[in-house]
């Protein structure tokens, strides 16, 4: 055989034990549905949780980057200074803009949004501060807040500071707790498809022991019989991924509205997004690998225990 005609034969050899791998799967569909669809299940559930942390990066994103600065003005504070003090907060560099909120307008959207009025009516006095909404630039990095979070603590009458940082902050680490949780839920599940698909492989191999004893006998390579037993677990990974990003799909579609629904109470028009195009490929070629990883270990431990009798 001349050394150009290697390339087609190797492609006829594969290709055969591609299609001849399919044909026994068709054979067994049950079984090879059942299969597939528990690993479209262990697959689906790390992508269902990598979707959700980036639908929820994306609702969060308008919000990065420009915290918002409540600065609590002391309660002894004369009113002819609240414009002064809320001027010099806007000349502060860093600063976008201010809104003041004098004790009177505080006290009226109190009652507005709480639907309390008659006990506050006998009080001697108004309790609340004037408060000043300071609008961070956006982009500052986390130095350049802290350094006018301390400006801003340091100016004449005010008495408190709560900075929106500090809860984004918080929920940064949450959503970083989360995307280290995916990655491990991910590398078990992954750990599972590949268990899965070596126990179905190994019964595969014990049903077909005789015909490998005979291939061996005949002359058979390691490779030729190994061969239909790699693509099986490939088209299991494959049907696994498709299966995966179908579930993914209906997911998305089931809490699109509700989402939408609750995202436009708080004025945002963020819609959940699925995994795409490029995520629902990137699915199906993950249980390709994980498929062809299961079955390389089966067939690389189990086929060496066969020998002809």
């Amino acid at each position: 055989m001349s050394i150009s005609a290697l390339p087609k034969r190797w492609a006829k050899l594969h290709a055969h034990a591609a299609i001849s791998s399919l044909g026994r799967l068709r054979r067994q569909w049950l079984g090879s549905i059942m299969t597939a669809a528990a690993i479209g299940i262990a697959l689906a559930l790390p992508a269902a949780f990598v979707v959700a942390m980036d639908n929820l990066e994306s609702a969060l994103d308008g919000w990065q980057g420009a915290p918002r600065a409540s600065v609590f003005l002391d309660t002894g504070t004369e009113a002819a200074q609240y414009p002064d003090i809320a001027e010099r907060i806007r000349a502060l560099d860093g600063i976008r803009g201010v809104r003041l909120i004098t004790p009177d307008q505080a006290l009226t959207e109190y009652r507005q949004s709480s639907g309390v009025s008659d006990p506050l009516a006998l009080l001697d006095s108004n309790p609340l501060p004037a408060v000043v909404l300071a609008e961070l630039s956006g982009g500052l990095a986390p130095g350049a807040v802290d350094r006018l979070a301390d400006r801003l603590r340091a100016l004449p009458a005010v008495d408190d500071l709560r900075l929106d940082r500090d809860w984004m902050a918080r929920l940064a680490a949450i959503i970083e707790l989360g995307n280290r949780a995916t990655a491990l839920v991910a590398l078990l599940l992954g750990l599972t498809v590949i268990l899965v698909l070596f126990n179905t492989l190994r019964l595969d191999i014990e049903n077909h022991r005789r015909e490998i004893e005979i291939t061996r006998l005949i002359g058979g390579t390691n490779a030729f019989i190994r061969r239909p037993f790699l693509y099986t677990g490939v088209w299991y990974g494959l049907a696994g991924g498709l299966i995966a990003g179908g579930l993914l799909a209906i997911a998305v579609a089931f809490v699109a509205d509700p989402a939408q629904r609750l995202a436009s109470l708080y004025g945002s028009g963020f819609r959940p997004a699925g995994a795409g195009l490029t995520g629902t490929l990137t699915l199906i070629g993950a249980g390709g690998l994980l498929g062809l990883s299961g079955a390389w270990l089966a067939v690389g431990r189990h086929l060496s225990a066969i020998e002809p009798p």
